[in-house]
């Protein structure tokens, strides 16, 4: 994940309103609408009555969240559709654009995830507005007393607001947490070829030492296959590369920034993206059904 804990890096500012800055997060917010654009432009076009395999995997795809909106929301409400797979959509690719490594997550900027969350509010007032009238909406305020009032606007805040840094801050907590893991393990790879290169005999012996586990490790009682093949792996790694430095072919080669970072790459990036486009839909699923009640209960409700 491409996150600088600086903040967004700002490419250039048009010279209006005071200044507007494109940054990378703005680069990032147009390149995924324009990508979403693309393809839905072209999964649906010529679309068949006998589908292809791609026609398939994307009607299914539609029809999952038709049916999560359905049962979170009720079906009157599967109009919303749309709405909350574009939300889903572009939080997922927001996030995993960071993966180019040369543009940023646009989750990883508070203003986007905020836009939604606004956004949704909107929404929420607006049905609101649309089934109890203006002051009706107004009305809701003042409920239960009228000294409640400021707690209910002070709540009407804090649904977008919470919602925005629950979604910014998973995904730029993680690209923090990894930018420093991967500056970590760069210095600590210094340290240690450093010190193994000090003599030729040190990686020699290593190397061989790696060799020999991979190869005859197996005859090692209580030693399990897995903890034999890391371990025979790094020894012949630290001890490849410290000859490589001590010879001059190589030197200052960050080791142990290979794989490591990749593997929280598949948590902070795949899984935790995944898991927070998923919250931010439900939360926009839970707070727009909570205005869009069933036709018969907005009846009794008037």
């Amino acid at each position: 994940m491409n996150v600088d804990v600086t903040g967004a890096y700002i490419y250039f500012t048009i010279p209006i309103f005071g200044g507007i800055n494109i940054t990378q997060s703005t680069v990032s917010v147009f390149l995924v609408t324009a990508l979403l654009m693309i393809a839905a432009i072209l999964l649906g076009r010529n679309l068949q009555k006998r589908p292809g395999k791609v026609q398939v995997l994307v009607e299914k795809g539609i029809m999952m969240m038709h049916n999560m909106v359905c049962d979170t929301m009720g079906k009157h409400n599967a109009h919303w559709t749309p709405y909350i797979i574009t939300i889903f959509l572009s939080s997922i690719c927001g996030s995993l654009i960071g993966l180019t490594g040369f543009l940023r997550s646009s989750t990883a900027d508070l203003s986007v995830p905020l836009v939604w969350a606004i956004m949704t509010t909107v929404i929420i007032w607006y049905q609101n507005i649309k089934h109890n009238g203006f002051w009706g909406w107004l009305k809701g305020f003042a409920e239960p007393v009228v000294v409640m009032t400021p707690m209910n606007i002070i709540s009407e805040i804090a649904q977008p607001v919470s919602m925005a840094f629950r979604h910014f801050g998973n995904v730029a907590g993680g690209g923090v947490i990894t930018a420093i893991l991967y500056t970590a393990l760069g210095l600590l790879s210094s340290k240690v070829i450093n010190l193994v290169s000090g003599t030729v005999v040190v990686p020699i012996v290593l190397l061989i030492l790696g060799v020999a586990l991979f190869v005859w490790g197996k005859k090692i009682p209580k030693l399990k296959n897995t903890t034999r093949v890391v371990l025979a792996g790094l020894f012949a790694i630290i001890g490849l590369f410290g000859l490589l430095q001590f010879t001059g072919i190589l030197s200052n080669v960050p080791v142990f920034q290979f794989g490591i970072p990749a593997v929280l790459s598949v948590y902070f990036d795949l899984f935790s993206g995944f898991v927070q486009a998923f919250v931010f839909s439900l939360l926009s699923m839970v707070y727009i059904a909570g205005a869009c009640p069933p036709p018969e209960e907005a009846e009794a409700g008037k």
